[in-house]
């Protein structure tokens, strides 16, 4: 019963040298599937009173609504305890390796290759982090939003400090190639750089909170400041490594190991919206910056198409290489494939938007109607298929093996890590 208990619920340790920061992947899509929970309750239940859904929103909810929807309320709000203590138990496991990897020579050898972007899962996880401690502050504490404005300094601070880490990360990884031109762009036929433009726009999305729900003109004003000086950086480093990217595949031919980073744009999109959108709140209750809802039609639609396009342009891509079939359901073992969840939350949580602001919103179908239900029926689906697959990816990649297949599994994931991660990143 120990052995069954440590094979479904314990993790893989010590991992030394075949331990890579892309790991912390696998962290940060359980963060994300417990903010899209978040997102079910906070677009299906009235919150009148507060931007977003709180706990004395949902008890009031709760206490005149029927045995159903009552239900359902209560499997979200297990969804995200259930997957925001997944997501601190493997943060806190990618720490611990983490920590044993940075003493080994495999760490030092990293950093000379292109394969150091990885190094930016840190602090795209560390962002999720803080979001993550919002949404359980706002869903489980009691009368939390009326202290919320003296919150927000703190999560601020916490979001500068993230968004520190990540450029001075990025600054050491990005300068040394500019300074010693040894990025090597052969290696460079995949997406994998763009893990950076995700995180500065992770960081983005999160000052930008505040200005979306703060009715303190200064809070707003640092917020949407924030905001603009991340996403800028994102959109400067965005055009740069999506040239290089596209001309090393191009040139190249994509590296199938890295073959998951072709849908980074997808979450980065996503991102990006949501910090226009809070940006557009904040410009709207501080500065009187008032937008017609056919503004947030013309954005939101703009994005899903672009993230419909990117979808099927990578999921090309990926069926005819044979991605799938190798690194998700296959015995290919690559911490890189974690960046498959990424899309999946991504793609569901800005098709919430899109559903309520671009379409309920602007009178184009009704809240609860059965076009509604439809509307949301395919995002719905992708959101379950990324909780598919993530549970597959960790059950592979992160369980202990059995004693009688661990030397094998271990010696597979070793050769596997070694010449996938550089290729990844």
């Amino acid at each position: 019963m120990l052995g069954f208990a440590t094979r479904w619920f314990g993790l893989r340790q010590n991992l030394g040298t075949r331990y890579n920061p892309l790991y912390f992947l696998a962290a940060l899509g359980n963060g994300g599937m417990a903010v899209a929970f978040f997102i079910w309750l906070n677009f299906l239940i009235p919150h009148p009173k507060t931007p977003i859904i709180t706990f004395d929103g949902i008890a009031a909810f709760m206490s005149g609504s029927s045995a159903l929807a009552q239900s359902l309320t209560i499997v979200a709000m297990a969804m995200i305890i259930f997957f925001a203590v997944r997501h601190i138990r493997l943060l806190l496991w990618n720490l611990r390796e983490y920590s044993h990897y940075k003493q080994t020579s495999a760490y030092l050898s990293l950093r000379e290759t292109n394969a150091a972007i990885g190094l930016m899962s840190l602090p795209l996880t560390l962002g999720m982090t803080v979001n993550v401690i919002f949404v359980l502050g706002a869903v489980f504490v009691p009368g939390l939003w009326s202290i919320v404005e003296y919150l927000f300094p703190i999560s601020l601070t916490a979001l500068f400090g993230v968004g520190a880490l990540a450029m001075y990360t990025f600054l050491n990884i990005f300068g040394r190639a500019l300074a010693t031109g040894h990025f090597d762009c052969t290696r460079n036929n995949n997406l994998s750089q763009l893990l950076a433009v995700m995180t500065f726009t992770m960081v983005a999305v999160g000052l930008a909170a505040p200005a979306a729900m703060s009715t303190v003109r200064a809070t707003i004003a640092v917020s949407i400041l924030g905001a603009l000086f991340f996403l800028g950086a994102a959109a400067l480093m965005g055009m740069v490594l999506l040239v290089l990217g596209f001309r090393g595949m191009l040139e190249h031919g994509l590296s199938v190991e890295a073959g998951s980073s072709l849908w980074t744009l997808i979450p980065i999109l996503t991102l990006a919206g949501i910090a226009m959108v809070r940006i557009t709140h904040g410009l709207h209750s501080g500065f009187e910056a008032h937008t017609e809802p056919a503004s947030m039609f013309m954005l939101t639609g703009g994005i899903v198409s672009l993230q419909l396009l990117i979808g099927l342009i990578g999921y090309a891509v990926l069926r005819q290489v044979g991605y799938f079939r190798t690194y998700l359901w296959g015995k290919g073992r690559s911490s890189g494939s974690f960046a498959l969840i990424c899309p999946a939350v991504a793609l569901f949580v800005f098709g919430m938007f899109f559903v309520h602001l671009g379409l309920v919103q602007t009178g184009l179908i009704a809240k609860f109607s059965l076009g509604y239900f439809l509307a949301i029926a395919p995002f719905a689906a992708v959101q379950l298929l990324g909780i598919v697959a993530m549970t597959h990816l960790e059950s592979k990649l992160l369980r202990p093996a059995h004693p009688a297949t661990a030397h094998q599994e271990d010696h597979a994931h070793e050769e596997a890590t070694a010449s996938a991660d550089i290729a990844t990143a």
